[in-house]
């Protein structure tokens, strides 16, 4: 039980400079390369979708089941949402006669 302490204060700070990190990272990026970095943690998503299907696949017991099956459905929502986004994103590059037809 006492080992168990300092690696939850490890994990604990590896969240938090995580977080740190990527909330720099994301703020220094420029409009413009938005569109791409959506669509590389789309793909990245949908690898996380197929990790998701395997676990919810494997039957090994009851909770696996379960944890896997929510797992498939955000990963999903998180798939379905990045790439309506982008979508989104690309319509506001198009010039206004081509998005009337």
């Amino acid at each position: 039980m006492e080992a168990a302490i300092p690696a939850v204060i490890f994990l604990a700070f590896i969240l938090m400079l995580s977080i740190f990190l990527g909330f720099e990272l994301i703020s220094k990026v420029p409009s413009t390369l938005h569109t791409p970095l959506m669509s590389g943690s789309n793909a990245i998503s949908g690898i996380t979708l197929v990790g998701a299907l395997l676990t919810s696949g494997s039957g090994e017991d009851q909770l696996s089941i379960i944890l896997g099956t929510l797992a498939v459905a955000f990963a999903t929502i998180n798939v379905v949402g990045g790439y309506m986004v982008t979508n989104r994103m690309l319509a506001m590059f198009k010039k206004k006669d081509q998005v009337k037809k």
